[in-house]
C-alpha cells in the first residue's frame, strides 16, 4: 500500500463505527477468536485508528490541512496552489497554473481541514506537491472521515 494510505484509515474507522452502531442496536456482541467484540471496543479502536491522521510518530506530523503546528503545506489542489483573486484579479490561464503547481513554493491559500492522503509504507511523507497519492485531499479520503467524525460527535457520551 502506498497511494493514499489514510483512505484505509478513515474507511477502517467509519466502518468500525458503523458496526458498532448496527451492534448497540442489535443489543449484541460478536465473538472473534475468543475475544467479546462489543461496541466500546469497536468505537475505541475507531478512535485512535482516526487520531493517525492527526499526529502519528515518526514525522510528528498532522495529515490534515491547517491542523497543528506541521501539516502538509504543498498539497496537490489548484485552488490552494493558486494566487487568491485579492492578491491576482488577471486570470490565470490553464498553462500559467501548472507553473505554480510545478514549484516547490508552499501553497498560497490554506486548505484548512482537508486531509491529504498520507505517509507511504515506510512512514515517509515528502510534502511534495507533485507526489499526489501522498499530498491529494481526494473525497474517498475525507468522505469516511467526516463520517467518522460525526457519529463520533453525535455519540460523544458513550465513548
Amino acid at each position: 500500500m502506498s497511494d493514499s494510505n489514510m483512505q484505509y484509515v478513515t474507511s477502517t474507522s467509519f466502518l468500525l463505527l458503523t458496526y458498532a452502531k448496527y451492534l448497540t442496536s442489535a443489543h449484541t456482541v460478536v465473538n472473534c477468536g475468543g475475544i467479546a467484540v462489543t461496541p466500546k471496543r469497536l468505537r475505541s479502536i475507531a478512535k485512535t485508528g482516526g487520531l493517525l491522521a492527526w499526529r502519528e510518530p515518526p514525522l510528528q506530523m498532522s495529515y490534515m490541512v491547517g491542523y497543528g503546528p506541521r501539516y502538509p503545506r504543498r498539497i496537490h489542489h489548484r485552488g490552494s496552489s493558486l494566487p487568491s483573486i485579492g492578491v491576482h484579479p488577471g486570470k490565470i490561464q490553464c498553462r500559467a497554473g501548472f507553473g505554480v503547481m510545478n514549484s516547490q513554493s508552499l501553497n498560497l491559500n490554506i486548505l484548512v481541514g482537508a486531509l491529504v492522503g498520507g505517509p507511504d509504507q515506510h512512514d515517509r511523507f515528502p510534502n511534495e506537491r507533485l507526489d499526489y497519492k501522498k499530498s491529494e485531499p481526494a473525497t474517498y479520503i475525507n468522505s469516511p472521515l467526516v463520517g467518522a467524525l460525526a457519529y463520533l460527535a453525535h455519540s460523544f457520551g458513550q465513548l
